[in-house]
């Protein structure tokens, strides 16, 4: 009886902590976090591609190899302590870091790192291509990624990349490390675990997950045996509060303590409140314009030339952008490494009619522009369509939900495209494979899920660059050669690359060390202290 009645109240106060709308402060060893959490469909690392759970699950894993928050743009080990590089490249050996532990107490093993990625491998959820892309398939991976013993991991690749790809490519999801000998157990009909682990955690991160209640909650609890020590706050939870209003009265009134989806007006409203801080952290999501180069007159570079310049760019992020996007005019986001942080670009009514005169187009033409309903893309377009006519171009606006607009996108169904792009991973290949890189123009070819195909753009110099610099052994070289393919980007090709997302983040001033770097994915919560 004293034990059921010591689990009702432990219930109790659980539930109270989630839902209560009237405490006078959170709990001084717990973060809470007002989102919105509806993304949320999976906690297995090897199926997660979501906002949210990209984030939980960097805080419950430890990856193979890791950017950590206190330096988000130096690549480290994570599970591997060292690792050595073959001389053709192709191989690549981690030693384990010894002494690890998953929060089952299980030691964490060779054994364990080869078959997480085997793992993705042959289950082949969204992200798998990650890992796949270096011709790994489930026929093959278990010989070209295994364990050589108890402390090492070998992998092979098959394509032509460079090991420093690879290397980044282990800092993604899909490079978590779980516990084998716990999900096993929970194995039903040879699905590797999969059903146990879309709402378990097997984790050897900074915290592990207690509760996930959809549209409602998550809980994470602290890894007091964590590497780094044990984490600032004993446990997190996430709260899913979709309307932002409802996010800022809970913030004002010391129910959060942080809100983390305010829209630029609610974050003007709260400037003054002292015991509120307002910070910014620049995400990898980039704002583009690309025109169709099939049609008649946007397949002309000067008349792309000119589009860039018929752009207000400062306006906007001055204005109703107000803090939550910035200038950034390259395709690979400011804040990773090998980014391009030059933005040569601004409205310059006179220079774009020159340009469009040389083109034959002096006198103007009709456009349309697509993009998305949500805002701040509605917003974005008309600002676009009064500097455009600015120039002699009557524009057209389209807003479609992406549910449409996304497969008129990749059916070349479009004149002008406005719209959003995120890397998959961090390593600038994620993009430059989509904006640089398109090795078939045919329609046929299909290659939907690369932004230049899509925009009937392609170019010798860029494909040929863009695997180079894949392809390129040293890391300096590579890095230059990325900051090279972009700066010809910025010049040519269908693209009018004009912001990157700033996520604007309100906190309690009372709270510190939440770090949200520019992937969705490198989001922590360890360091967070009150």
């Amino acid at each position: 009886m004293i034990k059921l009645k010591h689990l009702f109240m432990a219930l109790a106060a659980t539930v109270f902590l989630a839902a209560s709308p009237v405490r006078a402060a959170t709990p001084g060893d717990t973060f809470v976090i007002a989102k919105d959490i509806a993304d949320i469909i999976t906690m297995d690392p090897a199926e997660v591609f979501e906002l949210t759970t990209g984030e939980i699950i960097a805080n419950i894993y430890d990856r193979i190899m890791m950017f950590e928050p206190e330096d988000l743009k130096t690549l480290v080990g994570g599970v591997a302590e060292s690792w050595e590089i073959s001389a053709d490249g192709k191989t690549i050996t981690f030693a384990v870091r010894p002494g690890l532990k998953f929060h089952s107490g299980n030691p964490v093993r060779a054994e364990d790192v080869a078959w997480s990625l085997q793992r993705v491998v042959k289950l082949n959820k969204t992200p798998a291509f990650i890992v796949t892309q270096f011709g790994w398939d489930a026929e093959n991976v278990d010989e070209l990624v295994r364990a050589t013993d108890d402390g090492h991991v070998q992998i092979t690749i098959t394509e032509e990349f460079s090991p420093g790809l690879v290397l980044n490519a282990m800092s993604a999801g899909v490079a978590s490390v779980v516990d084998k000998e716990l999900v096993i157990q929970h194995e039903k009909d040879g699905d590797l675990g999969y059903d146990w682990l879309k709402s378990n955690s097997a984790g050897s991160g900074a915290f592990s997950l207690k509760t996930w209640k959809a549209n409602e909650i998550v809980t994470l609890e602290a890894n007091a045996d964590y590497r780094h020590g044990a984490p600032g706050m004993k446990r997190v939870i996430l709260r899913h509060v979709s309307e932002p209003s409802a996010q800022r009265l809970l913030l004002e009134k010391n129910d959060i303590d942080m809100a983390r989806n305010l829209t630029p007006d609610q974050i003007k409203g709260i400037m003054g409140n002292a015991e509120i801080v307002v910070d910014g952290y620049p995400k990898g999501t980039v704002v583009y314009m690309a025109a169709n180069g099939s049609h008649p007159i946007l397949g002309k570079p000067e008349v792309v030339q000119a589009l860039r310049h018929l752009v207000d760019y400062k306006g906007m992020a001055d204005s109703f952008l107000a803090g939550q996007f910035v200038v950034h005019q390259a395709f690979w986001p400011g804040g990773l490494w090998a980014a391009l942080e030059e933005t040569p670009y601004s409205l310059e009514v006179d220079k774009a009619k020159s340009l469009l005169e040389s083109a034959g187009h002096g006198d103007g033409f009709k456009v349309t522009i697509h993009t998305l309903t949500n805002s701040p893309f509605p917003e974005i377009a008309q600002s676009v369509q009064a500097t455009l006519a600015q120039g002699g171009i009557a524009a057209d606006i389209v807003t479609l939900e992406g549910k449409t607009l996304w497969p008129k996108y990749r059916a070349r169904e479009h004149d002008i495209i406005l719209a959003r792009w995120s890397p998959d991973y961090v390593d600038p290949h994620s993009n430059a494979d989509a904006f640089a890189h398109n090795p078939d123009n045919r329609l046929e070819a299909k290659l939907t899920g690369v932004l230049a195909w899509r925009n009937a753009w392609t170019d010798p110099a860029s494909n040929e660059l863009a695997v180079t610099a894949r392809n390129e052994l040293d890391l300096g070289m590579r890095e230059k050669q990325y900051v090279d393919l972009q700066k010809m980007l910025q010049t040519t090709g269908p693209y009018v690359i004009m912001f990157q997302q700033n996520e604007q983040v309100a906190r309690r001033k009372n709270v510190a060390g939440f770090v949200s770097g520019s992937n969705f994915d490198l989001v922590f919560y360890r360091n967070v202290t009150k």
